[in-house]
């Protein structure tokens, strides 16, 4: 029996969250702030970790929002801290908030299903 996150109202906002970092990566991208490659793999990993939550069934799954939101925190934390604060593009500044308050709801939100996925099963078994 396998648990399928996207069911839930966690697992809901956890992809939710993942799609509007995406969203505000990309928005970032169109502001041209950023100095990415042509194929972001911080944006790849954020919409592969929304894709596997929402697609694929297991109780582990939703790791894959925390993964995602601290490779992509980290790397803007040490990279690109200072677009929160540069209100030059104004959308770039919005993208940057965007991604990063997404980034850690995601996150939060993905550890969350996966103690509930596991907590449930154990509560079952017993």
């Amino acid at each position: 029996m396998s648990a399928r996150v996207l069911r839930t109202a966690i697992g809901t906002l956890t992809v939710g969250a993942l799609l509007v970092a995406a969203l505000g990566f990309v928005v970032q991208m169109i502001a041209g702030v950023t100095d990415t490659p042509t194929i972001p793999p911080g944006l790849v990993a954020i919409l592969l970790a929304a894709g596997l939550i929402a697609f694929v069934p297991g109780r582990a799954v939703p790791l894959a929002a925390p993964a995602a939101g601290l490779l992509n925190l980290i790397v803007f934390a040490f990279k690109a801290a200072d677009r929160l604060v540069e209100p030059n593009p104004a959308s770039g500044l919005i993208g940057a908030w965007a991604m990063a308050l997404a980034l850690i709801v995601a996150t939060v939100g993905g550890t969350i299903a996966t103690l509930r996925n596991y907590r449930t099963r154990s509560m079952a078994d017993a």
